[in-house]
């Protein structure tokens, strides 16, 4: 075209970006490539191929990884572990920035590389996805050298398995890769099977910076080996980013193993336009949350709700979008839509559409090349909420939409999904964004914008978008564990006897579910006994009906979650007074069901643990990060929403108070399984809590075997987090139980707490009793 025809016409021109430094680079390492082990990359094996999804051109021989390579990695990680530990935030600082720089000296190649391998535009590659990675690897490189003051009481790990996905390989390498490292861990990453090839450039980038050998260890391969770093027994921790129906199966792998385990799971987020929107940006901010990347994001924009006042001329403005987009060779940097990562997602996504008779479905009017994984911008509108599009990821460059007509009704339609891992909104009126914002079940918020990311801020999600964070000071947590070793946990039988009943007068000892004392669904008691055989009295035995009951009590309460903490500090003091009131009585009934002298001194930690809990119940606070826009990214803390947990047996007062009042004071409700053997305890609580002014339903106490209980809480769709501080079987069966909704677990696996302690309390209960909400808030005309 000429520059006369071009200002006529006002159309793009090819700009194409030469893909020959990373052609030769795959040249120089012979087209094919072992795995990174050791600090060497192996002898290349017979393996797959990588492919350009673009053209279908072969880029280079990829290796299979074997039982033995695996092994491998993992004995060279475990053994550098300890020196690279040893070597101190500063030093090991010094490492991951030379990595970022090293980053940011071939970021060209990566970002070329990257295109080629997985067929996003340059643009984005370019100017999104590899300076993102630097940052986090500089970001982190300032978290190693805070460490030592800042994380006192923390360590690492130790060897960290790690699964990444082919939708941004190497940004989610970054996220992975530079926390660990930061906080002494070493690692055994697996890059997606379709887009490995940065992974291994990476590699080379950690020969260049002479990263000690051993801390990173990269090998490569398809799901199977996947399944074997999930399986081994000598990895510490697992971190993946992928399916949800995979991470489910990992969920369940790893059960009782005692790995620690995060989730970066699927989504299906809303997009939701109010009224008063500057509809033109919102629908510039749509064409990022939905087409970029293809749409193959996880927490793409992909479920578009609109006022209903506004709904025809948005759709319009959006179709004519749409038709401006330009589908294309992503080197080229004038493309806006790049192609599907592969043969295998093209299929699937035109099978998912195709299926659907629902709606009216629009496709934008573009060329779309011939040869290529392309799929045309796609709109679908007229939706049902449960229809399957509406709720299931279709993980492709298609959108859809219903409409609202109330700020409420947009909340129920978009909180009506399995998923929580982000949700867009579109206002001018600030007042009306920030009230919708809390009320979204989601880990991440961004108002006025969408696909804000920074290192800063902490990136997940809730419900089946996973747990666990990554970036910020939130996302070192699954990087750390606390400082010293933790003593077996010695399991309490309950005491027997045929005695006569110490008191004359029978006490009736029933659950306690929505504020009232309830007899057991099944109708059944035990016998309670004191370390001389004399019968102190009878405890129901709870069913799974009883949790059912207690459930349906704890979302009734659902209004506690929203008091403020003075007011739930104020409730926690008052039980505290009430039972200093009745400290001699309490004491007197410990010492007789433990058969210990220590009653008085249970009683007075137990005390001490609800003022603790009041004074921070309105201390917790969140941050307000600080990230590169012209905004602020506000980290809330919100309540998980319904607790269950199996109370300790060997603190049958204490250990009752440490979980439900950090629970109760960050606005949780709490289904509490009292102690086995000394379920009296508990049950006399219930007397304290009823005097002290705490609504019916956030505080249930159910009383029998921990067996029972264990399984069918952890089964329950609508219990969020389930803690176990029980015998060690519980563990595995809670967090195999879990895999069903993925709801966050707190478990044991067998190790003691001293309850007596400030082992008992702290933030480590606060943080497991809150969520991180990152709400993205730019500002400025």
């Amino acid at each position: 075209m000429t520059i006369p025809e071009i200002f006529e016409t006002m159309e793009y021109g090819a700009a194409p970006e030469s893909a020959a430094e990373a052609l030769a680079w795959l040249v120089d390492q012979g087209d094919r490539f072992g795995h990174f082990i050791d600090g060497a990359f192996t002898t290349p094996s017979d393996g797959f191929e990588a492919k350009n999804p673009a053209n279908g051109n072969v880029l280079a021989s990829l290796s299979q990884a074997t039982q033995n390579d695996v092994d491998a990695a993992v004995k060279a990680a475990r053994r550098a572990q300890p020196k690279w530990e040893k070597l101190g935030g500063p030093g090991r600082a010094r490492y991951i920035y030379a990595l970022a720089r090293l980053l940011q000296k071939h970021a060209r190649l990566f970002a070329v590389l990257e295109v080629m391998d997985n067929g996003k535009p340059i643009r984005e590659a370019r100017d999104i996805d590899v300076p993102l990675a630097q940052r986090h690897f500089y970001y982190h490189a300032g978290m190693a050298q805070l460490m030592d003051s800042e994380l006192p009481d923390a360590q690492a790990i130790g060897v960290c398995g790690q699964i990444i996905p082919w939708n941004f390989p190497l940004l989610m390498l970054a996220w992975k890769v530079a926390p660990a490292l930061a906080m002494g861990n070493t690692v055994v990453l697996k890059p997606a099977e379709y887009t490995s090839l940065t992974a291994l450039l990476f590699a080379d980038i950690c020969l260049q910076a002479g990263l000690p050998k051993g801390v990173v260890n990269i090998v490569t391969g398809d799901g199977a080996v996947g399944e074997m770093i999930v399986a081994h027994d000598d990895i510490d921790k697992i971190a993946f980013t992928g399916s949800t129906d995979v991470g489910r199966r990992i969920r369940a792998a790893t059960a009782g193993s005692g790995k620690a385990l995060t989730l970066e799971l699927g989504g299906k987020s809303p997009y939701i336009v109010f009224d008063d929107a500057d509809l033109d940006s919102a629908v510039e901010g749509l064409v990022d949350a939905i087409w970029f990347n293809q749409g193959q994001v996880c927490c793409a924009g992909s479920r578009l709700l609109v006022h209903e006042p506004v709904a025809d001329l948005f759709y319009a403005k959006l179709r004519t979008r749409m038709g401006k987009l330009r589908l294309g060779d992503p080197l080229d940097k004038s493309i806006d839509v790049g192609t599907l990562v592969d043969p295998v997602q093209l299929q699937s996504v035109s099978e998912m559409i195709n299926a659907n008779p629902a709606g009216e479905r629009f496709v934008a009017d573009v060329d779309v090349p011939e040869a290529g994984c392309f799929y045309p911008p796609t709109l679908i509108t007229g939706l049902h909420p449960a229809d399957t599009l509406m709720q299931e990821e279709i993980f492709g460059p298609v959108l859809v939409s219903t409409t609202f007509r109330t700020p409420e009704e947009a909340v129920q339609l978009a909180n009506n999904t399995r998923y929580g891992l982000a949700a867009t909104v579109w206002s001018e009126n600030v007042n009306l964004a920030l009230d919708i914002a809390p009320k979204l079940r989601t880990g991440i918020v961004w108002i006025n914008g969408t696909n804000l990311m920074d290192a800063a801020a902490g990136f997940g999600g809730v419900r089946e978008s996973g747990f666990g964070r990554e970036g910020g000071w939130e996302g070192l947590a699954a990087y750390t564990r606390p400082k010293g070793t933790r003593r077996p946990l010695k399991e309490i039988a309950a005491f027997e006897g045929d005695g006569a009943p110490q008191d004359t007068v029978d006490r009736t000892a029933k659950l306690y579910i929505a504020g009232k004392q309830a007899r057991p669904d099944g109708g059944y008691s035990r016998g309670v006994y004191s370390k001389n055989g004399a019968l102190l009295g009878h405890a129901s035995l709870a069913n799974r009906k009883d949790l059912r009951n207690a459930v349906e009590a704890a979302h009734a309460a659902k209004g506690w979650s929203a008091t403020t903490g003075h007011l739930r500090a104020q409730i926690l003091y008052f039980i505290a007074e009430n039972l200093v009131v009745r400290h001699a009585e309490f004491a007197d009934r410990l010492n007789n069901l433990t058969g210990s002298r220590s009653g008085a001194k249970e009683v007075d930690a137990a005390v001490q643990r609800l003022f603790t809990y009041a004074a921070w119940a309105d201390k917790y606070d969140g941050q307000v990060h600080g990230v590169p826009i012209r905004g602020v990214a506000l980290a809330m803390k919100e309540p998980v929403g319904v607790i269950g947990a199996i109370c300790p047996d060997e603190a049958p007062l204490l250990g009752l108070v440490s979980c439900m009042a950090p629970a109760i004071a960050m606005g949780n409700r709490v289904i509490l399984a009292a102690s086995e053997p000394f379920p009296l305890a508990a049950t006399d609580f219930v007397q304290v809590l009823e005097t002290s002014d705490v609504p019916a339903g956030v505080v249930n106490i159910l009383t029998g075997a921990h067996a029972d209980l264990a399984e069918p809480m952890a089964r329950h769709l609508d219990v969020d987090a389930v803690w176990s501080f029980g015998a060690a079987a519980h563990s595995a069966v809670i967090e195999k139980a879990a895999a069903g909704n993925l709801k966050r677990t707190w478990v044991n696996h067998g190790m003691a707490r001293d309850w007596m302690t400030s082992d008992g309390e702290g933030r480590a209960f606060l943080e497991a009793a809150t969520e991180v909400k990152n709400i993205w808030v730019p500002y400025g005309e």
